[in-house]
């Protein structure tokens, strides 16, 4: 199996950056497509962010957050990170750390491993 670990939430002002990490453990997951997710209370899970391992990674973004968010991997260490920045009240969410074995998708059951959350308030 593959235990995905995030952690880097917490509370931020407007306009301002935070950077999230998911650490993975288990088994090499160097080939693995890894995403961010996010969900606000009440609404669907979301795909932000992901990206691949081929053609020295390819990425994704939704328009809510290009522009303002870049994620990234270290392969070495096992993680992937994403770095938030001119963050709004409306990024308020959990954001979930996800990988899977097929390409980037925005359907969550093709997603086949999932961490805990981790809690991003943006508030002044």
């Amino acid at each position: 199996q593959v235990q995905l670990v995030e952690s880097g939430g917490g509370l931020v002002q407007p306009g301002g950056s935070l950077r999230l990490s998911c650490a993975a453990s288990g088994r090499t997951v160097s080939t693995y497509t890894m995403g961010w997710f996010r969900q606000a209370p009440g609404k669907e899970r979301d795909l932000v962010a992901a990206i691949t391992w081929r053609g020295g990674g390819s990425t994704y973004y939704s328009d809510s957050v290009k522009g303002r968010f870049t994620i990234s991997r270290d392969n070495a260490k096992n993680t992937v990170y994403l770095q938030m920045n001119s963050l709004k009240p409306e990024d308020t969410a959990v954001y979930y750390c996800a990988a899977t074995v097929g390409p980037i998708s925005q359907q969550l059951r093709h997603w086949d491993y999932w961490g805990q959350g981790t809690q991003v308030t943006v508030s002044s």
